[in-house]
């Protein structure tokens, strides 16, 4: 049986402590949390000096975390250092672990990740899920989550929470989908259709990507655009390494921003999207192209063949890009964009184009873009290190729970 979960938080949003002596606690706790996890194995000592506690102090902390199961102690440290050993400590293997799901317009996802950020359990189906009502779809999603749930199980592991990464309008609420066009759903709660016993955060799934790019990437700065696609394009914007929602929870609908005011119409009901330039079913259109299930591979396989038409069109999609970016760019200033989605596997023919674009458009100097190495899986592993980072920013709600 699973035990009893702690609430979940909306994903990149910390819990503000109190400043009490129990606030100052659950904050240490989580201090000596993230620095094994980060620079593990340490001895206690160790962790005492990197965080500027007595040693009494974090041996205090320590002990509860064991106790909770979120540090587990592997044996004396190596031989070859001044004094006696100290027993090493590191992040349990066994206890929560994340649960992500992604619900996507061909495909649906879940995995497990526990809190040394390792992938322990996944799933993946594919389906079209276009103008499926939500019921069926997260009947589905639901079928894949108990199966993820019951092998992470299975390793000693249970779910500290549910996040559900969807291409669509979330409301501030992290529950209800506003609007999703590319899915057909409009004020839909998946609270009320997915697990009652996990706490839930349903969020965009290029914002759920952002924050996997900040915590995984390398080099990540704290200020970037990142950028994701496959169908639809969104865009999630990442300040001092928080993402902006925006007053309503709708910030970074990238791909509903007029390229050509005049163009073809969308299904967001506007005119000249983004999408309908540098979505993977424009792309494949503008190429002559009938759309598969692996629509990025086609395309990349026949640029590198040297297909004239999927070249010119991914050529243009790049244009596009760069046109609407620009805008971003201009108004934000990030200090970086970053390609991540299905793009990220066609960007050898996407930048030259939108990099010569958004230099030439934009106001001060040019922005580097670069291509996330989590491609199309950044929403999936966003998703599940949102819940893993809620467990590691307030441990101390691990030991309430029962």
């Amino acid at each position: 049986m699973s035990a009893p979960l702690h609430k979940a938080r909306p994903a990149g949003q910390g819990r503000a402590l109190p400043d009490t002596q129990q606030g100052m606690r659950r904050r240490n706790l989580s201090r000596v949390l993230h620095t094994v996890r980060d620079d593990g194995p340490l001895s206690r000592a160790a962790v005492a000096s990197r965080i500027g506690l007595t040693r009494a102090a974090v041996s205090t902390l320590v002990d509860e975390l064991i106790r909770t199961g979120l540090l587990e102690e592997l044996g004396p440290e190596r031989p070859g250092r001044v004094g006696r050993p100290g027993s090493a400590l590191a992040v349990s293997g066994r206890g929560p672990a994340g649960i992500g799901a992604e619900v996507g317009v061909d495909h649906l996802a879940v995995c497990a990740v526990d809190l040394r950020g390792e992938v322990r359990a996944r799933a993946v189906r594919h389906v079209p899920n276009r103008d499926r009502s939500a019921e069926p779809v997260l009947g589905e999603l639901t079928e894949l989550i108990h199966r993820v749930t019951a092998e992470a199980e299975g390793e000693g592991l249970w779910p500290a929470g549910l996040a559900v990464a969807v291409p669509g309008l979330v409301a501030r609420d992290a529950r209800t989908v506003v609007r999703a066009p590319n899915l057909g759903w409009l004020d839909t709660d998946l609270g009320a259709l997915l697990p009652e016993k996990l706490p839930l955060t349903v969020a965009n799934e290029a914002n759920f990507g952002a924050l996997a790019e900040l915590w995984l990437g390398e080099d990540t700065p704290r200020d970037f655009l990142h950028v994701s696609a496959e169908i639809g394009i969104g865009a999630a914007v990442v300040v001092d390494g928080r993402v902006l929602h925006g007053n309503r929870g709708f910030a970074g609908e990238l791909g509903h921003v007029p390229v050509w005011p005049d163009g073809p119409s969308c299904a967001c009901g506007g005119r000249g999207c983004l999408e309908q330039y540098a979505g993977e079913e424009a792309v494949l259109r503008a190429a002559g192209l009938e759309p598969g299930e692996d629509r990025v591979g086609l395309l990349a396989g026949r640029a590198e063949q040297g297909d004239a038409a999927v070249r010119r069109a991914l050529h243009d999609a790049g244009t596009a890009l760069g046109i609407a970016l620009t805008g971003a760019v201009n108004l934000l200033d990030p200090e970086n964009v970053v390609l991540g989605g299905a793009l990220s596997g066609l960007s050898p023919w996407l930048l030259p184009s939108l990099r010569s674009e958004l230099a030439r458009r934009t106001a001060g100097p040019s922005c580097p873009v670069s291509v996330s190495a989590l491609g199309p899986q950044g929403p999936l592993l966003g998703a599940a290190h949102s819940v893993v980072r809620a467990v590691l920013d307030d441990p101390a709600a691990v030991a309430e729970r029962g």
